[in-house]
């Protein structure tokens, strides 16, 4: 079931979607109600997991990992509890950033970030071909992020 979500709730989450560092009275002047009212609506949010966590957003270049990649990978067993350790492994490797399960021929789409391409070609060879389960593996290395958006369109009216 979708939240019902008023007019108000909409400004919060895009509010705190472009700034999740303001503060309470801030945000409550922004969407224009108090300070109580609107804090009591950011853990009600925060509550119905409608809101996830905060975080900072990071430069990965300045801070020197330098590739980023995406892997295809084609498993020999898509059993659910083959699907789950999979899964499993991909959540200790420090090198995966994001990780998606797809319909079609690739079974997950896993994005990659490491400091150089020796890193990155090392952790395909020892670390994900060598993983139980995995049939393929394709590669591709990006040359540039053409658009970097990692928050949900809220349009408001």
């Amino acid at each position: 079931m979708k939240a019902r979500l008023d007019a108000i709730d909409w400004h919060i989450l895009k509010e705190l979607q472009d700034d999740g560092r303001m503060t309470n009275v801030e945000l409550a002047r922004r969407v224009g109600i108090s300070a109580p009212p609107c804090l009591r609506r950011v853990r009600a949010l925060e509550e119905a997991g409608l809101i996830h966590g905060y975080r900072t957003l990071l430069d990965e270049k300045q801070l020197g990992y330098d590739v980023t990649a995406f892997a295809m990978v084609g498993l020999h067993s898509q059993t659910e509890a083959d699907l789950i350790a999979f899964e499993e492994t991909v959540k200790s490797w420090t090198i995966v950033r994001e990780s998606y399960m797809l319909s079609g021929e690739v079974d997950f789409l896993l994005k990659c970030v490491a400091p150089d391409l020796q890193s990155f070609q090392n952790f395909i060879i020892r670390e994900l071909t060598a993983a139980p389960n995995v049939d393929s593996v394709r590669t591709a290395l990006t040359i540039r992020c053409t658009k970097d958006e990692p928050v949900v369109p809220i349009s408001l009216s």
